[in-house]
């Protein structure tokens, strides 16, 4: 595939770092240099007369492969109005995401762009099913610059990761056109935490340097340190996760070091903040308001040597600023998801000492913008989406079902989804039989639950028709279900595991098939929530000492999420994918003429 002109761009103006120059200082690369007067010569905020120049920081992650306008709730960004109410916003899809960074470069000669990792992964069809190649050929067209790599990007483990860097067909799929070979990413993933286990080097570039007519930034790409927790074990084989302030502020020695004083982490982790809306002022003073989660420990405590933290993972909007270890003010970003809004930064880089003013950071320093659906589409990117789509057809288009309503799922706003129990059902259906697993009861985990299922047709099928494409997006990990045996006393520490050890500060709540029920006391505290004597199983008190066959699909079966309990089970029976389960329960229990509903989502009662 040759390469864009916005890939040679990106090629030309970046250099990246390896671990082997950590102590070297680097040669920089040669740019054209721009139309006179493209500089700015003003007084820089803290008072003194000096040459600066003000560089637009454009950011985004967790793009997950929406190349389309994602469906439901999961297409929209909650907007707060002037009068208090909130209003839902449609949003996302890659045609307008390019067509709104295009629009923001303008009158901007000094511009770069950014994300913090989940670019791939987790993917609708249209880019998984060709294992993201159609979504990194969109980042090269949109002009990405750098990411850092996010835990999603290791789903198919490492050796495809480094191919979507490097380019080359699939080595068991090949090549998706005639004529054509992938060219990989024209922008550099980075991985300063993530190690090689026999060599303890970085798995691929640590940090890049954008230079442009004088101006250096550095970036520094961190993923979770936690990826191993919730990536298949396969996918994370033979690599080393270290902690992330530890390595930012390793590495911005390193920069400083090269004299590259301006740095920005690419983080993927994230916080949570008190609002949903995504221009919700993040720095209000106000009793509970303001930002919580892992992002604020790591914010307080990465070197003072990085101006601005572009952050993810959380798939929250918030714009905010946490004070850095001397105090100062410091921007923390995140996009929400799905490429429904990207971020605007502003950077005021003085040329006398190659570093950030970092007096000027104060809102609105940096703003989320939507990705609205109003402005023109970006016709390479129509182009991009109808080739691949072509391909995907046979296959995207087929009809698995049809639904009455909206059956939320990803985008619902209770521990329970109806789509969760949905998916729950269709896994117990499809290992239940003797010869099938076994199984009593069924437990989905909430993070693979990607989408929602729209009632709205997405194409030509009509209004309430499932395609095999829709069912995809919710289900993508094509993960194969286990029937395991587990102890009434080893599920009861199960579902404790939700709401307690890494996940009592976010729990992670199971979804149920039909038959399970219990209560969930979230005015309690950690294991406590489970409230015990409640836990049920087709109306008969969960046995301590009885053996249950559980069915679960491969990720949790090996402990993912938290889930430490699963990993003890006993006599696994491996059975058919989750996908598969889910298109054919889809199949089974519903027809244009008796739509499937959406279900009440009672299965487990919420105690506020």
């Amino acid at each position: 595939m040759p390469a864009t002109p916005q890939r040679r761009r990106a090629i030309s103006r970046l250099r990246t770092g390896s671990a082997a120059l950590a102590a070297a200082v680097g040669i920089g690369v040669t740019v054209a240099a721009l139309p006179a007067g493209a500089d700015t010569m003003h007084p820089d905020r803290t008072g003194h007369s000096g040459r600066t120049v003000d560089v637009q920081l454009l950011s985004f992650n967790d793009f997950h492969g929406n190349l389309e306008p994602p469906q439901g709730s999961s297409g929209t960004v909650e907007e707060l109005q002037a009068d208090g109410t909130k209003k839902s916003v449609p949003a996302g899809g890659v045609e307008y995401l390019a067509q709104s960074l295009r629009t923001a470069r303008k009158g901007h000669p000094y511009s770069v762009t950014a994300a913090a990792g989940d670019l791939v992964g987790a993917s609708p069809l249209l880019s998984g099913l060709f294992h993201d190649e159609p979504t990194i050929e969109a980042m090269n067209q949109l002009g990405l610059d750098v990411t850092s790599v996010g835990n999603h990007e290791f789903d198919e483990g490492r050796a495809e990761l480094t191919r979507l860097q490097n380019g080359g067909c699939h080595p068991k799929d090949g090549c998706y056109e005639d004529g054509k070979k992938f060219a990989g990413a024209g922008f550099p993933y980075l991985t300063a935490n993530v190690t090689d286990e026999k060599t303890g080097k970085p798995l691929l570039k640590p940090y890049t340097v954008w230079r442009h007519k004088g101006v250096k930034i550095g970036f520094i790409g961190v993923t979770l340190e936690g990826t191993p927790d919730i990536v298949s074990a396969n996918g994370v084989k033979g690599l080393k996760f270290h902690d992330e302030v530890e390595t930012i502020n390793k590495y911005a020695k390193v920069l400083n070091r090269q004299g590259v004083k301006a740095i920005v982490a690419l983080i993927h982790e994230g916080g949570l903040p008190a609002s949903t809306s995504y221009n919700y002022n993040c720095d209000s003073p106000g009793p509970g308001d303001g930002i919580s989660g892992p992002i604020t420990e790591i914010a307080k405590h990465v070197t003072s040597k990085v101006d601005a933290l572009v952050t993810g993972h959380t798939h929250q909007a918030y714009a905010c600023t946490i004070p850095d270890p001397s105090g100062r003010p410091r921007t923390v970003t995140s996009a929400a998801s799905y490429g429904k809004l990207y971020t605007d930064t502003e950077l005021t880089y003085d040329r006398r000492t190659h570093d950030i003013v970092r007096t000027s950071v104060k809102a609105p320093g940096a703003v989320n913008h939507v990705v609205d659906r109003t402005q023109p589409k970006a016709a390479d990117m129509t182009s991009l989406i109808a080739r691949w789509n072509k391909l995907a057809a046979p296959v995207a288009a087929r009809p698995v079902g049809h639904i009455a309503a909206d059956i939320a799922g990803r985008g619902a706003d209770a521990p329970e989804s109806p789509l969760g129990d949905v998916i729950a059902d269709a896994q117990l259906e499809a290992t239940k039989a003797t010869d099938k697993g076994g199984a009593q009861l069924a437990l989905m985990n909430p993070g693979g639950i990607r989408s929602d299922l729209a009632y709205p047709a997405s194409g030509s099928e009509g209004d309430g028709v499932v395609t095999y494409g829709e069912a995809f997006t919710v289900q993508p990990f094509t993960n194969m279900m286990n029937v395991v045996d587990l102890t009434g006393a080893q599920l009861l520490t199960a579902l404790q595991q939700q709401v307690s050890g890494p996940n009592e500060a976010s729990p992670k709540i199971l979804q149920v098939s039909a038959g399970l029920t219990y209560t969930l006391d979230l005015t309690k505290k950690g294991a406590d929530r489970i409230v015990k004597d409640s836990v049920k199983l087709n109306g008969a008190a969960l046995d301590p000492a009885k053996t249950y066959r559980v069915a679960m699909n491969e990720f949790l079966a090996g402990g993912g999420d938290g889930f430490a309990a699963f990993k003890d089970a006993k006599n696994k029976y491996v059975g058919p994918s989750d996908l598969d389960a889910f298109t054919a329960y889809l199949t089974a229990h519903s027809s244009a003429s008796s739509p499937l509903t959406p279900p009440a989502a009672d299965r487990i009662h919420v105690v506020k």
